[in-house]
């Protein structure tokens, strides 16, 4: 999952983007609402974890502006702002879920997972793809009844794989979905990890369900 943090608070913007990477997933950060809505448009967020008081554009206008640049990823409010208009304000602004500070890490992961597996369409709790089983909220992966040690790169890689089943993903999506935005995109990084995950899902299986589609990218195949 690659969420967008928009949080102008130094602190706590770092801790929630170590905290989202210790779970596998990618955080990109922004300070003002402004950089948000560039960020937002440039890469293909999962979700946007939004603060309501940011200098600039406030959260709220945040929110608006993105669903008017056509944004649709799901945005959940973090905010120390608990009023019941505040909550109604930023659902109506096109927030899909308001979270009260102080919180508790593990619930904020918990809504973000529901918002992901709510959008675009319903999404089970756990992902399976033919005899592929992944589960996102544990962070345990199997391939039939065999329970398969993945790197945090990895489990990250094979999520986007299961979710996108069937299509062909090209390098640079997949590194939009796996690696956050510091990251240097001429690095072949991508064809290492494809190789560490056929490594792990397919070679000890005999199977081949991770293909490379020549000049264009990387497809699970749906039927794996």
């Amino acid at each position: 999952m690659r969420v967008l943090v928009v949080e102008d608070e130094t602190k706590l913007a770092r801790l929630l983007a170590r905290g989202l990477s210790e779970e596998g997933h990618v955080a990109d950060v922004a300070g003002r609402g402004e950089d948000a809505l560039w960020m937002a448009k440039a890469a293909p967020y999962d979700a946007i974890i939004l603060d309501v008081m940011l200098p600039g554009l406030d959260g709220f206008a945040t929110c608006r502006e993105l669903r008017a640049n056509e944004v649709w990823a799901p945005v959940l409010f973090l905010t120390a702002r608990d009023e019941v208009e505040d909550r109604v304000r930023g659902l109506d602004t096109g927030g899909d879920d308001y979270l009260v500070k102080p919180f508790s890490f593990a619930e904020l992961l918990a809504r973000l997972r529901a918002l992901v597996r709510r959008t675009p369409g319903e999404r089970p709790t756990e992902l399976v793809v033919g005899d592929l089983r992944l589960d996102p909220a544990a962070h345990r992966a199997w391939r039939g009844e065999v329970e398969v040690d993945l790197s945090a790169k990895e489990f990250a890689l094979l999520h986007l794989f299961m979710r996108r089943a069937g299509e062909t993903l090209s390098r640079q999506r997949l590194l939009d979905g796996v690696w956050d935005m510091a990251f240097d995109g001429r690095s072949n990084v991508v064809d290492v990890y494809i190789r560490y995950l056929r490594e792990k899902i397919d070679r000890p299986f005999g199977r081949h369900s991770l293909e490379t589609i020549r000049g264009v990218g990387y497809r699970l195949r749906g039927d794996t």
